[in-house]
């Protein structure tokens, strides 16, 4: 077996997040949860407060770490941490075809790192950071969606962002 990254943004960790990171463990010597950016994203959390999410997530997976590249490429992540493979979470179709797309563009790029494609349980197939965010800014119940903490700490700044 080998190490594996698991890529994304994580604003903040949700259920689906670990849902896929969970089988991923099981599948790989250690598993490093990268926390980065999107430039086509807007951010409501720091990438250092994503981090302390993730990690606190993360508690009780052994062989699981989370760590912060937010100013990196992915592939120069998974070559800094000599892993061979990328973990990448599916939803649905559209994110098939997308994680489809960037798999090629990454395997160009170093195709020495693997793309491995985990689909998500069906009662996470609709969690996405965004929407929760959205649920949560309009005071929907969101603790069916996040860790403890994670939807703690959304809901908190949230607050903090209207005034309240």
């Amino acid at each position: 077996m080998t190490d594996a990254i698991f890529p994304g943004s994580f604003d903040p960790i949700t259920n689906g997040h670990l849902d896929v990171l969970k089988k991923a463990a099981t599948l790989f010597d250690h598993v490093y949860l990268v926390v980065m950016t999107n430039t086509h994203k807007k951010y409501l959390f720091t990438a250092n407060e994503r981090l302390v999410l993730a990690q606190d997530a993360l508690k009780g997976l052994t062989n699981v770490t989370a760590v912060s590249r937010p100013d990196a490429l992915t592939i120069d992540v998974a070559h800094e941490l000599n892993a061979k493979a990328m973990i990448r979470g599916v939803r649905n179709s559209q994110d098939f075809l997308y994680e489809q797309q960037i798999a090629g563009l990454n395997n160009q790029l170093a195709p020495d790192v693997q793309t491995i494609l985990l689909f998500t349980n069906p009662e996470n197939s609709q969690i996405a950071s965004s929407m929760v965010k959205e649920v949560a800014k309009f005071g929907g119940e969101i603790a069916q969606f996040l860790p403890a903490k994670a939807a703690a700490a959304l809901t908190a700044k949230l607050r903090q962002k209207d005034g309240k």
